[in-house]
């Protein structure tokens, strides 16, 4: 996968094009991610102990991994990521434009 909880990513095709935000949650099966305020969708939900109101709660709905990219923190761009093994044999992520390292996470 080259999105990891934790990255920010900004959002390539669809409604919420070109925005960016935080990844909370890949669902790595399912091939999706939950980001950040983005993808909203209305729930309705009925009273109970955690939510005494009730009521309809704005809610993240997951998204394709496809339609992100990894924004790099050196260049700033929505770049692809590029996985390198470093000395220790570990793989790590670069970005293929600028080639800095992206952190785990």
């Amino acid at each position: 996968m080259h999105v990891r909880k934790g990255d920010k990513v900004r959002v390539l095709t669809g409604a919420e094009r070109g925005k960016e935000g935080k990844v909370l949650k890949v669902f790595t099966q399912k091939k999706r991610a939950i980001v950040e305020g983005l993808n909203l969708i209305k729930r309705s939900t009925r009273p109970s102990s955690r939510n005494q109101q009730g009521g309809i709660i704005e809610k993240e709905a997951a998204m394709h991994l496809s339609n992100l990219h990894v924004v790099c923190p050196g260049c700033g761009e929505a770049a692809g990521i590029r996985r390198i093994r470093d000395e220790e044999g570990r793989l790590q992520r670069h970005c293929k434009s600028c080639n800095e390292t992206i952190s785990t996470g």
